[in-house]
Formats: structure tokens, sequence, C-alpha cells
């Protein structure tokens, strides 16, 4: 019943990552699925939850990078987030 799910790539977005879990919630919600069928889209969802988990912590990574100057203008000196560079 469950279609092939492709392998989790960390080009993934987070909406596109969200929306697909979110499906497989209302799948195993509804109930109508077989165990086995159940037990993959159960760890798939896992596998997503990580993922989204790991690319909001990128986001407020980024965000805390920008830091607003005490009189209120714009910043001059945001740097771009480098996952890499994090520990």
């Amino acid at each position: 019943m469950a279609a092939e799910k492709p392998e989790l790539k960390a080009e993934m977005s987070f909406e596109a990552a969200l929306a697909e879990l979110e499906q497989i919630v209302s799948q195993l919600e509804a109930g109508d699925v077989s165990l086995d069928t159940a037990i993959d889209a159960y760890a798939r969802g896992m596998e997503l939850k990580v993922h989204c988990q790991k690319r909001l912590e990128e986001a407020r990574l980024r965000v805390e990078k920008i830091r607003l100057p005490e009189d209120g203008s714009l910043p001059q000196n945001a740097e771009p987030f480098d996952p890499a560079g994090q520990s």
C-alpha cells in the first residue's frame, strides 16, 4: 500500500521532509496499513524527524549569527552560516 520512499538526502528541504512526515502520520493514524508497512513508515518518519530537527537547528544558528547593532540600524556584519564550521 505504501510507495517506496526515496533515500533521505541532506539536500531535502525542511518543507518537503515535513510534508512527507505529515503524510506518514496521517497514514498511521488512519490505521489501514499492514503491520510491516506501519513499521517501515514509522522508521521513515523517525528519519524525517531527525532531518527536520537538524534543519531547524541549522536555521537557528544562522539567525543567531545576525547581530543587530545597538542603535537599531540594519546589521552590517551578518555572516553566512557554514554548517561544516560548527562542532
